[in-house]
């Protein structure tokens, strides 16, 4: 406790340039935080991909539909033992802003693809025999507070009804979770018989499917079983497993690593020079002070560690207080990026980047205190 006052004068010594300090480095650890939580979040979503899931998509592109007659076929493949498909309806609530990650399928086949999908057998009930309904995740119903019962006007930007509206509505008969990832509860299901009925083109196809494989050894064998089987027909297909999909996914975006690895690297490298100077500043200032110290008794050992404890309380207190904002403000983001928490492994990555900048920083001035000799530390 005796060197709690110490540092505490020594950080507040010049409050201004502290404080200026203190908010530059709480601002980047936010950025930090928001832009490495959204790279960890995809991460992590490749990472966790199911071995025993393939995607089938368009050779020529994701956004290119397929026949909806496939399914036969690809249900005769060996080694195949579910098919499911799926189609992007692209709608949203309201505003435009309020973007629903929702999808056409038939919800009982891609369920039974998807057992960390939890849904009761009598909402599955209904959703077969209501043209209509709709099933939502339990973190998409909190955020809209939506129940079961009521009815639900979506907007698509890509599909049109057979009367030229592009509103529709549907009826939430159903409100499932997920085993593991809350996060991954932010989806809205609707009839694929019904979608395929009403819209005003695209009729008979579908976005992609899924299968199932009974031994996910075989799956490279079993997606160029399933291309060679459409080779050469108006609609081929590419097979990939859930982590190539995945990975072809962020593609379309970018590549978020590299991105958020330039941006943050950058932010970073700047304030190390920032923070270093305010140390080597506040380090000459207190010559005199530290030359003190070592006439009352305090080794160099002690000095060093005053100087570098200095800067780790500067730098970690305000990087943990920049990282809880991010995760304050993480959740905004779900609706973009399907995760609503931020992952705990960046808050304990920013937190070792904020004590090793720290240590860098105070490296040089404490590595001079160390050499200081009272004589001439005095003299100045």
């Amino acid at each position: 406790m005796k060197y709690l006052p110490l540092l505490w004068a020594g950080l507040w010594r010049n409050r201004t340039r502290t404080a200026f300090t203190f908010l530059s480095i709480l601002v980047a650890f936010i950025l930090f935080g928001m832009l490495q939580g959204v790279n960890s979040a995809f991460s992590n979503a490749i990472q966790g991909a199911n071995v025993n899931r393939l995607y089938v998509a368009s050779n020529i592109s994701m956004i290119e539909p397929l026949p909806m007659s496939y399914m036969q076929r690809l249900e005769s493949v060996e080694g195949v033992t579910g098919v499911a498909y799926a189609s992007w309806f692209g709608g949203y609530y309201q505003e435009k802003t309020n973007v629903i990650f929702s999808f056409a399928a038939d919800v009982e086949r891609y369920f039974a693809l998807f057992p960390e999908l939890i849904l009761a057998p009598e909402q599955m009930q209904v959703m077969k025999t209501t043209r209509t309904g709709a099933v939502i995740g339990s973190e998409l119903a909190r955020r809209y507070g939506w129940k079961i019962g009521d009815r639900v006007p979506l907007t698509s930007a890509i599909w049109p009804q057979a009367g030229g509206t592009n509103d529709w509505a549907f009826d939430v008969v159903g409100i499932f979770d997920h085993a593991t990832d809350p996060g991954q509860t932010q989806f809205f299901f609707l009839n694929a018989d019904y979608f395929d009925e009403s819209r005003a083109f695209g009729k008979g196809m579908v976005g992609w499917y899924i299968l199932r494989i009974g031994d996910p050894a075989a799956a490279s064998r079993i997606g160029d079983a399933v291309d060679t089987l459409f080779a050469n027909s108006p609609a081929e297909t590419k097979t990939q497993t859930e982590k190539e999909n995945t990975q072809s996914y962020l593609k379309q975006v970018g590549d978020i690593n590299m991105i958020v690895t330039a941006i943050v690297g950058a932010v970073l490298f700047t304030l190390l020079f920032l923070t270093g100077n305010t140390m080597m500043q506040s380090f000459r200032e207190r010559v005199p002070e530290l030359a003190v110290l070592k006439t009352l008794g305090f080794t160099d050992r002690g000095v060093v560690t005053l100087v570098l404890v200095e800067s780790v309380i500067l730098c970690v207190v305000a990087a943990l207080i920049g990282l809880g904002v991010a995760t304050a403000m993480f959740p905004a983001l779900s609706a973009f990026i399907g995760v609503a928490k931020m992952p705990a492994d960046v808050i304990v990555l920013g937190t070792a980047i904020a004590a090793a900048l720290a240590v860098v920083a105070a490296l040089p001035p404490a590595i001079l205190a160390s050499r200081l000799t009272i004589i001439d530390a005095l003299r100045r």
